[in-house]
């Protein structure tokens, strides 16, 4: 079972993993939705991760079919036992120009989209999805304060920002007696990618070498790819594809795949328990966003929640 934590610079209780929700509304539909989400709360879960342009990348999907998905089967649930976190200004996948939309009307626009899929009135945790370096802090961090006044959303936070651009935003909220930036929804998982290959798959700003200073400040970190795609299990299965290997083939992985094989034996789980154990046991608040098609991949995932390991094994598996 999942526990709750609280997590920093904010009064949400959320559980020490959360799913995340990118294949729901397209690659499963809304029964399966409902299936692996109820078995995740009956797990203890209650922390999901979407974005609005989720399921976009399906033509003939409706527009936020994920969100759509979501939205469903909180029908069926009572709303104040789940914890929602979505995301805005991400590129826009219909359009497939690639073209930042990091502006306060984009955020406007993506967040009125997001609450009308979810059906629900305010977003518990609200990310912006991408950054865009040539816009300042200042509008953004405006934009996302009077959305919250106004109750749409009661934290917000950002993913793929650098580690500089967030300090940067959290300290003109600060100057205005206000809190900015809540967390970070950040690349991390134990497998280091190769950074070219990652960037052109669409991964940035991976964690380790930029963000360990500010997540040591009380900044949760949100791990997305935290599984790193099921490298590591599929390289004891012999099922890596092309892609995998363009993003995780390098020497470091090597070793660390060894560690992690090694330490799945000493404690008697699965290389995949080993991995989420790996960012669930951080000594800074982290949570991993982790995937599944189905309700046995999501227990299976969960068993990690059980699996602690102690400061010498985190060092024994960054090490390799």
């Amino acid at each position: 079972m999942l526990s709750k934590v609280t997590l920093n610079n904010t009064d949400l209780a959320v559980s020490q993993f959360c799913y995340g929700t990118n294949m729901l509304g397209t690659a499963l539909d809304q029964g399966k939705t409902n299936e692996i989400l109820n078995c995740f709360v009956e797990l203890g879960g209650n922390l999901l991760d979407g974005a609005r342009m989720y399921g976009d990348w399906v033509p003939d999907a409706p527009s936020g079919a994920s969100e759509r998905a979501i939205g469903a089967w909180l029908k069926t649930r009572n709303r104040d036992d789940v914890v929602i976190i979505t995301k805005g200004c991400g590129m826009d996948l219909r359009k497939g120009d690639w073209q930042p939309r990091v502006t306060p009307e984009d955020l406007a626009t993506d967040l009125s989209q997001s609450l009308d899929h979810l059906q629900i009135d305010t977003i518990d945790l609200y990310f912006l999805h991408s950054d865009n370096p040539g816009v300042p802090v200042e509008p953004m961090i405006d934009a996302l304060l009077e959305h919250q006044a106004a109750g749409r959303i009661r934290h917000f936070a950002a993913s793929n920002w650098s580690a500089a651009r967030i300090a940067e935003a959290n300290a003109y909220a600060a100057s205005l007696g206000q809190t900015g930036f809540a967390a970070s929804e950040t690349f991390w998982g134990l497998a280091v990618p190769n950074v070219e290959a990652a960037m052109q798959q669409g991964y940035v700003h991976y964690y380790e070498g930029e963000y360990e200073e500010l997540h040591a400040t009380g900044l949760p970190i949100l791990a997305y790819g935290a599984q790193s795609g099921g490298y590591f299990t599929k390289l004891a299965n012999g099922t890596v594809n092309d892609m995998l290997k363009a993003r995780y083939d390098n020497p470091t992985n090597k070793a660390r795949f060894a560690a992690a094989q090694a330490l799945a034996e000493k404690h008697g789980v699965s290389i995949n328990e080993v991995v989420l154990a790996y960012l669930a046991c951080q000594p800074n608040q982290t949570i991993p966003i982790f995937g599944g098609s189905s309700p046995e991949q999501v227990r299976d995932s969960v068993k990690a929640a059980t699996l602690n390991l102690d400061a010498a094994e985190l060092a024994q598996l960054r090490a390799g």
